[in-house]
């Protein structure tokens, strides 16, 4: 193979750096073990500018009007997620093996800011490890192998059939089709292989081995073309569009419709990111991609429960995320006002609901309870909990942080945040916290949080209802709760209202931004924020509707390099 195709251990970082220099033939200089972000961008950058002035693409007429709200953006690696469902799409492996073998990505709360994913061995040798076994399996399973192929040999020495295999599937594992050398090359590897063993599948074994360490295979490439006028700034091919727009709404790689409309240059206006996204909508993969945009945004992707329960709360979230989001589409706020959910008998009776009677799950009545709402659901209240039982302090937090995108200073490196307050013998659990509101310099931090967290007391670190502490029935749960500078409330339901009536648009267009760019905010981005939460309030709070307008934005189809 040429330089920079076949990438094992510390040749995956020199193809990270070369992968910019592939129409050109240019050389590169070696990756280093830390992070390839920086180096990879700029030698594409650079390689860019050069192609620009030799193919002479400017014609010297009027500067392109690029957009407002271009971000910084760099290199982005396939997360474990990314990684499993993109092996699945391409090659029918559904048993996520990701986890075994990648690092493991920090959830900050999101699990794809590419700033903080660097090159390692480990990232190295588990993507070698994962590329054969998945080469060896797909092969070794007849349906999987076919399915992949796509043709069937008529010998070890069949070019026509390697050249098809390489061109389709190269094409659905780089995102773009490959050029006539890349072809080329992997075509001989193939062949190679397949004459040694006697056996064209072993040539396609050894292909796949090599595609699937690619530094494009593991990495979201976005090299695009400079602006004329605008340093730094770069136009995206349809190609990187569609890559983009695959991995936000599905979380995986590209179809082959998708690859077919950006080679024909179907994604280049705002109405046709539009309609081509809508179609993304459809498929069940968008689905699960916004339940669990969802899941770590609000902190419920794991839970601390058996299996059994754990899937029960899951399936009621994403039942009403997928009512109010795909089957009844409505507004998004209804995530929070709705006066009903989506549980079994064994639920309903866990949560102390009537059950109507009947066999597995259905939608059931809140009836004259506190509940209202996402908030209600077991899923969120066993987020930000202590060891055994609820931390008012930690909820709080939570919907500081999460629902209100408010930054809550952590708390001095001395002071014991993974422990409640202790107390005397006897002591209730307010009375315990209330050593938060004396005067001090932890006052202030606590006054926001803690106050909030008691508002949802009376529910327990699995979402039952409780009338009193945990083995301390002389202490009673008041359930009293405040919003500083909102309002005061009793239970999720009222807690919900507040929230709404707080204002929640902007924060959940920016949570939404970050999951889609992989990336803290900057600066940069404000104008394109405030136009999705124009869009988004005009839009009833359709929450499909701004999924929509986020690739629609003409910002989404540029990058900028980061500084």
């Amino acid at each position: 193979m040429g330089q920079g195709k076949v990438c094992a251990l510390v040749g995956l970082l020199c193809s990270l750096a070369l992968v910019a220099c592939r129409d050109d033939g240019g050389g590169g200089g070696g990756g280093t073990d830390t992070d390839p972000m920086s180096d990879g961008g700029d030698v594409g950058d650079d390689d860019a500018d050069d192609d620009d002035d030799a193919d002479g693409d400017s014609d010297g007429g009027e500067p392109e009007e690029i957009p407002d709200g271009i971000g910084p953006m760099g290199i982005r690696r396939l997360t474990v997620a990314e990684y499993d469902n993109t092996v699945l799409d391409l090659v029918g492996d559904d048993s996520r093996p990701a986890a075994a073998y990648l690092p493991e990505d920090k959830k900050l709360p999101f699990d794809n800011d590419f700033r903080i994913q660097s090159a390692s061995r480990v990232l190295i040798e588990g993507a070698e490890t994962l590329a054969g076994n998945l080469a060896v399996e797909t092969v070794e399973d007849p349906t999987r192998r076919d399915m992949v192929v796509g043709c069937t040999p008529t010998g070890d020495d069949d070019e026509a059939c390697m050249s098809s295999f390489v061109e389709s599937f190269g094409r659905r594992a780089l995102r773009r089709p490959l050029s006539t050398e890349e072809t080329a090359e992997f075509v001989e590897l193939g062949l190679d292989y397949a004459g040694q063993g006697n056996d064209f599948y072993v040539g396609v074994e050894e292909v796949l081995r090599a595609m699937l360490q690619d530094a494009e295979f593991l990495y979201r490439v976005e090299l695009g073309t400079p602006v004329e006028g605008q340093d730094g700034v770069f136009r995206l091919s349809d190609f990187e569009v569609a890559t983009r727009m695959s991995y936000f709404a599905w979380g995986s790689t590209p179809d082959d419709a998708l690859l077919d409309l950006a080679e024909a240059g179907g994604l280049s206006t705002e109405e046709d990111r539009r309609d081509a996204m809508s179609t993304l909508l459809a498929d069940d993969r968008a689905r699960r991609h916004v339940d669990r945009f969802h899941a770590l945004w609000l902190g419920y992707h794991e839970l601390p429960h058996t299996p059994e329960l754990v899937y029960a709360m899951r399936t009621e979230t994403a039942a009403l995320l997928d009512r109010v989001v795909f089957d009844e589409p409505s507004s998004w706020l209804d995530l929070f006002t709705t006066t009903e959910t989506y549980v079994d008998d064994t639920l309903a009776a866990h949560y102390g609901l009537i059950w109507p009677g009947g066999s597995g799950a259905q939608w059931v009545d809140y009836g004259g309870t506190e509940r209202q709402g996402i908030l209600s659901h077991g899923a969120f209240l066993s987020v930000a909990g202590n060891p055994g039982d609820t931390s008012p302090t930690k909820r709080g937090k939570l919907i500081r942080n999460r629902l209100l995108c408010e930054v809550i200073p952590p708390p001095p490196p001395d002071a014991p945040a993974d422990e409640p307050p202790e107390g005397g013998a006897g002591d209730c659990k307010v009375d315990r916290y209330a050593a938060h509101r004396e005067p001090g310099a932890c006052k202030a931090c606590h006054d926001q949080m803690d106050p909030i967290g008691f508002g949802l007391e009376n529910y327990d670190l699995a979402g039952r209802f409780r009338e009193h502490d945990d083995g301390a029935p002389e202490c009673i749960i008041e359930g009293e709760g405040e919003l500083l500078g909102v309002g005061t409330f009793s239970g999720p339901a009222e807690l919900s209202d507040l929230i709404l009536d707080n204002g929640i648009d902007a924060c959940v267009v920016e949570q939404l931004y970050i999951y889609a760019m992989g990336r803290r905010l900057e600066v940069d981005d404000l104008p394109y924020l405030e136009s999705l939460e124009g869009a988004f309030t005009d839009a009833d709070h359709r929450f499909d509707a701004l999924l929509l307008e986020l690739v629609a934005d003409p910002a989404f189809a540029y990058r900028r390099e980061e500084q």
